[in-house]
This record gives C-alpha cells, structure tokens and sequence, in this order.
C-alpha cells in the first residue's frame, strides 16, 4: 500500500520558518511511530507569484488536488500590496479553497492551562477550553452574486449578496454533527434567522438533518451576535459551534483570542470524501505570514504543528498520535518552554522557533 501523500506549501513571510518544524515533526514520525508520508513541494501566494506570475499555478493546482492533504504555511506580504486584486498573494488561497470545494473549515480554541493567563478573559473562564467552530468556507457572502462596486446616480454602491442552497448548508451541518459525535455531542448553530433569510433556511435546514439523521446529538440555536457575547461571557459552554462564511470569520476570530495568542492555532478545510474514503483537506495555522518578524526566528511554530496535527487525526486516522503530539506541545508549555509571542511579564528569555520544534521532539522522545 503506498504511503499517504502530503503537499506542503510554505508559502510567504513566517510561512517557510514554522513548516521547517512540521517537516521535522513529520521526519519524527516516519522513524520513531512507523509513519511513513510522501512529502512534495510547492509554491503558493507570494512566492508563487516571484516565480510563476501567479499566485498558484495551474501545475500546483493539480498536485493539491491529487495528495491525500496539503499543509500551508502563510501567504502575503507588504511587497505585494501593489499587485492587482486578481494576482495578490491571498488569490492562491482562496483558489485552493474554491477549487478542492473545501467546505467545511474547522477551527478549534483550545487554552493550555500553561498560557491560560494570556488571555484577556479570566483564568477560571477560558482555563481548559476546547470548542472546535465549523465554518461554512466556499459560499455566503464572499462568494454569492451579484457582488462589485457600481454607480447609481452620482454615487457608488459596494454590493454583495448572502447566498446558500439547502445542500451547501446540509453538507456542513453534518461535518459539525460528525465531528459533535467524536467530542462532546453538542452541536450550536448560529445564523441571523430573526432578521436574514437565509438564516431562516440556514435554522431550518441544519434542524431537519438533525431530526433525521443526528438525533442523537444535542441541537441549539442562536443569533450569532448573542454567540460572539456568550463566547466572551462563557465559552466553555459550547463544543461545536457551526455557522456560516460571514459570521463563521467573525466568530472565529473572537475564539481565537480566548486562548491567548494566535500563534496558538491551527485549522483544518475539508471538503467530500476522495475515492480511498479520505476527505480533500487543506491544513494551515491561523496566524498570517508576520512579515514583521520574518526570517528571525522568532515565530511561533505550535500553530502549525498542531495543524500537522488534525491532519493525523482527520486525514490520516492517527487520532492517538494526534493526541501524542498535542500531550508532547502541552507538556513544553507546562515546562515554561516560550517563543516570543509567549512571554509573560515574568520575563525570561524566549527560545527561538526551531528551539521550540527541538523541544516538541524532545518531548515526543519522551513519550516513548
């Protein structure tokens, strides 16, 4: 049987830096746990773009569409904010996202009870917080049409139009029903039913596939404005939450903050099941390409590496090796093992990224 396949594409600013750690982590597994991947290469945003004119080509294109996962690092930088709109950096992304219909993006918020204190929320509230978010990824808002900028009298008037079929929400209510049955069995759904139609069709939909297919589950709605407070007031309530394009990008982004630091991270995008069972899927750490501290070793690599990580469990089946590197990235945190988004006002001196990758492995050795 042929190993699983990775395609990695580290992309711009911090991008190369933190998948350098990925790639250790992955050596480790191959000789130390007996799992074997076939690793290729590839550009995408920026770098793309130095090379290719694009931001993804056609080739690469090809190469994600095939492997079993793709592991991005970042795209971006300030020396491509003059590029036109249609060769920018982040086109390669959202191309990626479009054409493997990566649907469903999950984005947990899990707290370390070593960073607990990180974030701007209370110890007791946000300590040991695991909630994972389903956002809707290819349709709504950003997708919809019409969309454009246009004159009307003397005026202009930006346009974009909220769009989802009965079967685009279908098919990501029941990544979050899936995913709510290997965690704690409690699904909320979150939309703007009171004021949007579609988030009228978006309650009824996501009740119906509960109704009949996922009884077993534990189903609640709410508006996605009292989410973002409830989120803030009392996130451990929630397990998963699934929602739309829109709100699913706001929502996440506030989770993201509970724990403490985006370097923190990571995310998974998956779309139908390949012809070996096996969901397209695109991995990638929250945080952008840092252009600020590129090149220093200063990023965090744990983002990353715990993306590597979904990958295990959601691609790959190796949910108990997931669990193995995530233990290992606890117990560095336990440690006082810090990069500089880490750093207390206790001070100390912070290790660099490819200290905190050696660590990680460390670790790993150590579960042994």
């Amino acid at each position: 049987m042929a190993n699983p396949s990775i395609l990695i594409l580290a992309g711009d600013g911090i991008g190369p830096e933190v998948m350098t750690e990925v790639k250790k982590i992955i050596t480790w597994f191959g000789a130390k746990r007996g799992l074997d991947f076939d690793v290729t290469e590839d550009l995408v945003g920026g770098a793309a773009y130095d090379v290719h004119g694009v931001p993804l080509s056609d080739a690469t294109m090809a190469k994600a569409q095939e492997v079993d996962a793709v592991l991005l690092g970042a795209v971006g930088g300030p020396k491509y904010d003059v590029l036109d709109f249609s060769v920018k950096p982040e086109r390669g992304l959202l191309r990626l996202r479009k054409e493997m219909d990566l649907y469903a993006n999950l984005r947990p918020a899990q707290c370390f009870d070593a960073i607990a204190d990180f974030s701007s929320l209370k110890r007791d509230v946000v300590a040991g917080l695991d909630i994972m978010i389903v956002r809707e990824l290819t349709s709504g808002i950003y997708f919809g049409e019409p969309r454009g900028i246009i004159t009307e009298g003397n005026e202009r008037v930006g346009i974009n139009t909220q769009r989802y079929t009965e079967s685009e929400i279908a098919r990501v209510a029941r990544s979050a029903f899936e995913l709510a049955r290997r965690r704690g069995n409690k699904v909320c759904s979150m939309e703007k039913a009171n004021v949007m139609e579609s988030g009228i069709l978006w309650r009824e939909v996501v009740q119906k596939i509960h109704d009949t297919e996922y009884p077993d589950v534990e189903l609640s709605h709410m508006y996605a404005d009292a989410g973002g407070m409830q989120l803030c007031r009392w996130p451990k309530q929630f397990d998963v939450i699934v929602t739309d394009n829109l709100f699913g990008d706001l929502l996440s982004d506030v989770a993201a903050m509970l724990t403490g630091s985006l370097g923190m991270l990571p995310s998974a995008s998956l779309g139908a099941p390949m012809a070996n069972g096996r969901p397209k899927a695109m991995y990638e750490p929250v945080h952008g390409s840092a252009p600020d501290i590129a090149g220093q070793g200063k990023a965090n690599p744990i983002a990353c590496i715990l993306s590597f990580a979904m990958a295990l469990r959601y691609s790959f089946d190796q949910g108990d090796e997931a669990a193995r590197l995530e233990a290992a990235i606890a117990k560095v945190l336990a440690d006082g093992v810090r990069t500089a988004d880490l750093m207390g006002p206790e001070g100390g001196t912070p290790v660099s990224t490819s200290e905190m990758g050696d660590k990680i492995i460390a670790a790993l050795d150590a579960s042994l």
